[in-house]
């Protein structure tokens, strides 16, 4: 992706100016959101398995391959965060994401993402898909 794209997460941002230094390592997310959409991020470019599963926490993450979480599995086409809330090193964050299955239809993942700080840096712990 070209630095003068905007940003798959639908920050309005410029891609190289919000998602990509997370997903290149340079900064961690500050917030459950940023992290949350940066992983939206990350699935809907695809090559970003290694990002997926550091971000992911641990005990939760067992059975995921960052080469699996690389691959482009649907076409994400949007990114809507309805609610966000954090107390102290816990976090949650609704959102509903479009996305077209096999069939080319546009379909719709609604999630209550949950996600654990520790020692400073924010994970995904797992998520409630409706």
């Amino acid at each position: 992706m070209t630095v003068s794209c905007l940003c798959p997460c639908g920050s309005s941002k410029l891609f190289a100016r919000c998602c990509k230094p997370y997903l290149c390592d340079e900064v961690q997310a500050k917030t459950p959101e940023k992290l949350m959409r940066s992983r939206y991020s990350a699935y809907a470019l695809g090559g970003y398995g290694d990002y997926l599963l550091s971000t992911w926490w641990p005990a939760t993450a067992r059975g995921h391959e960052a080469i699996q979480l690389s691959e482009k599995s649907v076409i994400w086409q949007s990114l809507d965060v309805l609610k966000k809330s954090q107390q102290g090193d816990s976090g949650v964050v609704e959102f509903k994401a479009s996305f077209l299955n096999d069939a080319g239809d546009s379909e719709i993942m609604h999630e209550v993402s949950n996600f654990q700080r520790s020692d400073g840096r924010w994970y995904y712990v797992d998520g409630d898909v409706n």
